[in-house]
């Protein structure tokens, strides 16, 4: 079991419990009528803490937003992924994630999850008797182990054709260092052409330390991956971007407006300049990276 207490009345304690405050958002969308994904494996496995954790750290329309919206977009991305020839999807932090149940996939597509052995050992008896729709595969690794993780990637490597890697809710957390790392790992391996991470614009980590939700997230789970030029810290370890979606646009095009802000943000919001606004809209997303031919 993941361990639950909190030690200094913080709700997030260790970076594992923001699955569990994920995994409830996704079991909200899932009960609206209008529910952009239907996920029924998420109020079994946010189990009630998720729930509490939410509610502890307030934002509760915003983050329902995005969590809805991230979600739906990592989905097309995977199904696209799967209609160019992937053969392996590799989960890194997979955390409470449904997808290999929930998602309509391949019997032959290859699913591995990696993630701390206590998350591991907690979604499997949770999830034992459930039936996923492809070949599931979880393995416990802490991915901050450099030695663990390359002899694990390397195996992967050599039994795939095609991959995409997928970091959900993973990279944001870690330093630059480590991002970089990761980056190179990956793209060592031959067959893996894809990766899927969480981009955060310059204006949201100046932002974000103004809100009171995020100032306790911080307390245990901080935000510490921040680039100068996020588009080329991917390219020089040869990761281009192939295609970019944000929250923003993504929720007016599909009929999933933002919460609207208080009333003096909105009018401020249209008296600025039409950059600024193009800013605004364009602080936070979900990149497809894709293998280039050679590193910058």
């Amino acid at each position: 079991m993941i361990p639950s207490t909190k030690r200094d009345g913080e709700p997030i304690q260790h970076v594992s419990d923001t699955s569990f405050w994920i995994a409830a958002y996704r079991a909200m969308e899932s009960e609206r009528p209008d529910a952009l994904f239907r996920d029924p494996l998420a109020k079994v496995l946010s189990d009630g803490r998720g729930e509490a954790i939410a509610r502890e750290m307030g934002g509760g329309n915003r983050m329902s937003w995005v969590v809805a919206l991230r979600t739906v977009v990592i989905d097309d991305f995977i199904r696209d992924g799967i209609r160019k020839g992937v053969d392996t999807v590799l989960n890194l932090g997979a955390g409470l994630d449904t997808r290999p149940y929930r998602l309509d996939l391949p019997e032959s597509l290859r699913w591995i999850e990696v993630d701390f052995p206590h998350v591991i050992s907690y979604k499997t008896l949770r999830l034992g008797g459930e039936p996923p729709k492809c070949d599931l595969e979880r393995i416990s690794l802490d991915l901050a182990d450099a030695d663990a993780r390359e002899r694990l990637l390397a195996n992967i490597g050599a039994k795939s054709a095609r991959v995409l890697v997928l970091t959900e809710g993973v990279v944001p957390y870690l330093p630059n260092e480590a991002v970089a790392d990761l980056a190179t790992d990956l793209y060592a391996q031959r067959s893996f052409k894809y990766w899927v991470t969480d981009y955060f614009s310059k204006t949201v980590m100046k932002y974000r330390k103004r809100q009171k939700m995020f100032r306790k997230l911080d307390a245990h789970a901080p935000f510490r991956f921040s680039p100068g030029d996020w588009e080329k810290f991917f390219a020089d370890a040869g990761w281009g971007v192939s295609e970019m979606r944000y929250i923003f646009e993504e929720g007016v095009r599909r009929g999933r407006p933002p919460p609207a802000p208080a009333w003096p943000f909105r009018l401020l919001y249209q008296l600025m300049p039409a950059e600024k606004r193009a800013e605004i809209a364009r602080m936070m997303g979900y990149a497809l990276l894709e293998r280039r031919i050679a590193a910058g």
